[in-house]
């Protein structure tokens, strides 16, 4: 479980990563070679949920969309500063409980 915990947060961090790499280059006027870094960021986010033990892709990666959610808050609040308020929490924990539900539950 710690390594399927590791893989989405480190998927979660390239995607996030990497565009927020190319927003700072398309939006915000920074260098060529961010967007360049973001895209190559962007392409292990690809590769990395790969590593995946779970035998559904889709599973992996619905259950991936709902710690995208908290990381994106996270991000939002250290990077952005930008701090989340009661309702961004509480979507983000009904979104874990959607992963938790997603992955582990019992099925036949």
């Amino acid at each position: 479980m710690l390594t399927a915990i590791f893989l989405f947060v480190i998927a979660g961090l390239a995607e996030i990563g990497g565009g927020y790499l190319v927003w700072l280059w398309l939006r915000e006027s920074k260098p060529f070679t961010y967007g360049l870094a973001g895209s190559i960021i962007l392409i292990l986010y690809g590769v990395i949920p790969t590593f995946q033990n779970f035998p559904s892709f889709g599973r992996v990666y619905a259950a991936y969309g709902g710690v995208f959610i908290v990381l994106a808050v996270l991000w939002g609040w250290f990077i952005d500063r930008k701090t989340p308020d009661l309702y961004d929490w509480i979507g983000a924990g009904i979104c874990m409980i959607g992963v938790l539900i997603m992955l582990f539950a019992p099925r036949s």
